[in-house]
């Protein structure tokens, strides 16, 4: 009876540890996951800019923390997240929205976007001559 109450314990303090690394884990995929999904938006709205020979535009509002795509897509980001983004100027319409604009070429009108929580972060790059879009981590060079 001792032996089975003594594995019972082992068990249910793995299973404490085993949540804690777990849940300790979570912010970090969390943010990594931000990022992706920004990545994944990004590479898709110019893959339609070439696709069908229109240009496409990726619009982020970066207080409200949600996005527009090609193709009427739309999502949000956790409101832990951080977003700070650079474009170009004349794409932008307001002080909170960041746009992102792409050609049937390939190009695009380029942009910095960085997803951060607390001291972590995570940049995505698009670049105005290729229209490549890169994902790293930390905030890079301003």
């Amino acid at each position: 009876m001792v032996e089975l109450i003594v594995v019972m314990v082992l068990i249910a303090v793995l299973a404490g540890i085993g949540a804690a690394a777990i849940s300790s884990g979570l912010p970090g995929q969390q943010l990594r996951g931000a990022a992706r999904e920004l990545a994944v938006e990004l590479r898709f709205a110019r893959a339609q800019a070439i696709a069908t020979g229109q240009e496409q535009v990726f619009e982020m509002n970066v207080v409200q923390k949600s996005w527009t795509s090609a193709g009427k897509r739309q999502g949000q980001l956790p409101d832990e997240l951080e977003i700070v983004a650079t474009t170009a100027r004349e794409e932008q319409p307001a002080r909170e929205v960041a746009v992102i604009r792409f050609f049937p070429e390939g190009a695009s009108t380029g942009g910095r976007v960085v997803v951060k929580r607390g001291d972590a972060a995570w940049r995505i790059d698009v670049g105005w001559l290729t229209g490549e879009v890169t994902l790293g981590r930390g905030e890079g060079r301003p």
